[in-house]
């Protein structure tokens, strides 16, 4: 297993691909929905397994020059309760510490919040709701 930049239209293709099928697709969102404004000027990460297998995703953006931001981290069903998950956090937040950061948020959903907490992600408060059912937990790290 490997975690990589993304660089060339292909593989930022298949990044895309991933986020959209498993944060958009079983909720019918149309394909486009997985990207925003932010993603231009974010770090965004990719899961490779030994037979170079996309398997999962994350993003890392700033809020301001001491705070960073998690989004659209997945994981493919098949490959998930395995550690690839904590190693992907963990490289983004590596990232987030390299460029100034001195504390991570990020919005998890209900059923992600153990896998933050134990982390050592703590709840902040309610977030948002994801197309009107998928409740988010807003959640803080210091670094």
């Amino acid at each position: 297993m490997k975690i990589i930049e993304p660089v060339t239209t292909k593989e930022f293709d298949q990044y895309y691909a991933l986020r959209w099928r498993l944060l958009r697709a079983p909720w019918k969102q149309a394909r486009g929905s997985e990207r925003d404004a932010d993603d231009e000027s974010s770090t965004h990460l990719m899961v490779l397994d030994n037979s170079n297998t996309l398997i999962g995703v994350g993003r890392l953006h700033f809020n301001s020059i001491r705070e960073a931001q998690i989004r659209f981290m997945a994981i493919d069903y098949p490959k998930q309760r395995k550690g690839i998950g904590t190693r992907l956090l963990q490289a983004l937040e590596a990232r987030a510490v390299e460029h100034g950061a001195s504390r991570i948020t990020l919005d998890a959903r209900e059923t992600a919040m153990g896998f933050y907490r134990k982390l050592g992600y703590s709840p902040q408060g309610p977030g948002h709701t994801l197309f009107n059912s998928i409740a988010h937990v807003k959640m803080k790290k210091e670094l």
